[in-house]
């Protein structure tokens, strides 16, 4: 008798002492790094979020994605045209995502709940505050239980009337809300106007909250990596611009991106290079050179980052042809 008691506390203090090893052991820096190569995924399959099954988004491309040497998902979610008049989603909605998270976990892919709701927030950030705050009120005690795969990016975007004074003020409110039930959560944030490198100056977090990456979006230059897309006004009437790889055009890339760097190290926080990419009008041999001197530059910086995106535009994989990419994968993957 005595015997088995010493087993089971000794079994019991081992359990303890790994929960609190587990616990200690997830910080922002750590988590970064893990999250890798990743890229955009289901943010525009409408169909998916009724009924997951018939979606273009398929299952078998979690596993298919990890194969091809990513190592996390951005899952790009649209809840508010999912929300009844009491701001509570639809079940089948959260349905569609614990499938994603779940097979997110089987392909052991990172994975990123990104609340994507950028437009909306930007267009009358007042009115949708308490939209905005319940998605969180919601997704948060839903997944609470999740291992440390998971992490929660609170806005995509913030940009428009949602100021960058008036995003530090909702960001402090969410981060709030979301570690009454998830203390432990990696929380990824960016800075306001797009999450534009040149607006980390501004980003406010919370100094005793260290598990938290800064997210950053780059799409410079935009006449690249924007043209013929119909909804750049400044850009959409543009072709035929190349990016080769030549010195002022990599000189270009890498001061801006050596901003987000040079903020990172002075602020003690790791980056997240949550959007890049050029849209599909331009030449495939220079939007393969873009896109892998961008990727190769922010790994050389310590920056993870996820590739805009699968499918839709900038894609990656064709799922009308049921195929890669192969000279933009090759260029994410160093394949």
């Amino acid at each position: 008798m005595k015997k088995s008691v010493f087993k089971i506390t000794i079994l019991l203090a081992f359990f303890l002492m790994c929960q609190h090893s587990f616990s200690q052991s997830v910080n922002a820096k750590d988590q970064c790094a893990k999250l890798g190569r990743g890229v955009n995924i289901i943010g525009y399959d409408n169909a998916l979020w009724k009924d997951h099954t018939n979606g273009r988004f398929k299952e078998k491309y979690f596993k298919m994605i990890k194969d091809a040497g990513f190592s996390n998902v951005r899952v790009n979610l649209h809840p508010f045209r999912h929300m009844d008049k009491d701001f509570k989603i639809d079940p089948q909605w959260l349905e569609t995502l614990d499938w994603a998270v779940k097979s997110g976990n089987e392909a052991k892919l990172m994975v990123i709940l990104d609340m994507h709701e950028y437009n909306a927030m930007a267009d009358d950030p007042v009115a949708k505050k308490e939209m905005f705050l319940s998605v969180w009120r919601q997704l948060a005690p839903r997944y609470k239980d999740q291992g440390s795969n998971v992490l929660f990016e609170i806005l995509n975007e913030p940009n428009g009337k949602l100021t960058t004074d008036l995003w530090n003020t909702y960001l402090a409110d969410a981060i709030k809300i979301i570690r009454d039930t998830n203390p432990n959560r990696t929380l990824i944030v960016g800075p306001g106007n797009w999450n534009g490198i040149e607006t980390l100056p501004t980003l406010v977090l919370p100094k005793d909250d260290q598990n938290i990456i800064v997210t950053v979006h780059f799409y410079h230059p935009m006449r690249f990596t924007h043209q013929g897309a119909p909804w750049a006004k400044d850009f959409k009437d543009l072709s035929g611009i190349k990016w080769t790889g030549t010195k002022e055009e990599k000189d270009e890339v890498y001061s801006k991106l050596k901003v987000a760097e040079d903020w990172s190290e002075a602020n003690n926080r790791p980056i997240f290079l949550g959007e890049f990419g050029s849209y599909d009008k331009a030449d495939i041999n220079s939007r393969a050179f873009y896109t892998a001197f961008v990727a190769r530059t922010a790994e050389k910086m310590n920056f993870s980052w996820a590739y805009w995106q699968f499918d839709s535009d900038f894609i990656v994989y064709n799922i009308d042809k049921e195929q890669w990419v192969e000279p933009i994968l090759k260029a994410l993957t160093d394949k």
